[in-house]
């Protein structure tokens, strides 16, 4: 497995640039938007950002490693939660949160905390830090009483990190400034690959770059997500899907091995994998029409045995 790209890959240089401009020249607002695609760096960016922020005020060297950790007083991270069991997860706290039933919320009590940190003396710097992971996934109390507190003078910043920015208020919107992120080009991509150990397995992978590059949509995180999903695929599976099914035996026997063998962030790959790599070989629209409604169906948490038989299925019956 490999891990999360380091971002010294060299992406968004305008936006380093602009953020170390408002910290040398203190033109610092009251509040930002991080906004642009899943996993180009927004979130390590915004620490950077806060960490530079203390580190002018009073030369603290640790701020960043304590932000990261979660561990500073003057610092608030904010984190969509999942509802388990009667109890409420951070979504940073449960190991395999790709594979929750559940979808994450930001909920009110989490935004209402936010004044009774603000409402404290900052301790180690000048002032104190909101950050707000996945903003988008604000529910509409929430996002109502954030747009409250946003409105009130107060000694604190904040920074919202969100990859879908038409699913914030218009009002919270124009009460930030906004840093934009652009997705990563291919060559980046690759360049970071090439300096990643244990990427290649002995170039069991070489063969589906191309389709990796293209489903990562820009994200090294994407990417990374997707080899490691690849990585871990029995080869039977990887096997049997190099061409589109042909037969109802195989079709049945593969649906069987998929729902059985890969958890469910592994099946929501496999299925953007199939449209890309059937849809090169075939360029059949009925195979691309069936895996989009797996798809759907594997999102709202249909029998995924059967969901796969029907696509599966469909397939053989349009392979002509």
């Amino acid at each position: 497995m490999i891990n999360s790209p380091n971002n010294n890959i060299e992406s968004n240089v305008n936006v380093n640039k602009t953020l170390n401009h408002i910290v040398e020249q203190n033109l610092l607002s009251n509040a930002y938007i991080f906004c642009g695609p899943e996993g180009v760096g927004k979130k390590d960016a915004a620490l950077n950002f806060i960490s530079k922020i203390i580190q002018k005020n009073n030369s603290d060297e640790s701020s960043y490693q304590k932000i990261a950790e979660n561990n500073h007083p003057d610092f608030l991270l904010i984190e969509p939660t999942y509802l388990e069991k009667g109890n409420f997860i951070v979504k940073s706290q449960l190991k395999f949160d790709k594979n929750q039933t559940t979808k994450p919320v930001i909920r009110i009590n989490q935004i209402r905390s936010i004044r009774n940190f603000l409402g404290k003396k900052s301790i180690l710097s000048n002032k104190k830090f909101v950050l707000i992971d996945d903003a988008h996934l604000l529910n509409e109390a929430a996002s109502n009483c954030l747009l409250k507190t946003l409105e009130e003078p107060a000694n604190g910043l904040f920074i919202l990190i969100s990859s879908e920015l038409n699913s914030l208020l218009e009002t919270i919107i124009s009460r930030c400034q906004k840093i934009k992120f652009k997705p990563f080009t291919s060559d980046q991509l690759t360049k970071f690959l090439q300096h990643s150990t244990n990427v290649m397995e002995e170039g069991k992978i070489n063969r589906y770059i191309e389709a990796l590059l293209y489903l990562s949509n820009g994200s090294p995180a994407k990417l990374i997500d997707s080899i490691n999903a690849l990585k871990a695929m029995p080869e039977e599976i990887k096997e049997a899907i190099k061409e589109p099914t042909t037969n109802y035996s195989s079709a049945l026997n593969l649906a069987k091995n998929i729902s059985s063998e890969l958890d469910i962030f592994k099946q929501k790959f496999l299925v953007e994998f199939l449209q890309y790599t059937w849809w090169k070989q075939s360029s059949n629209k009925v195979f691309l029409n069936s895996l989009e409604e797996l798809k759907s169906n594997l999102s709202n948490n249909l029998q995924n045995r059967l969901s796969w038989e029907v696509s599966l299925l469909k397939i053989v019956l349009n392979k002509d």
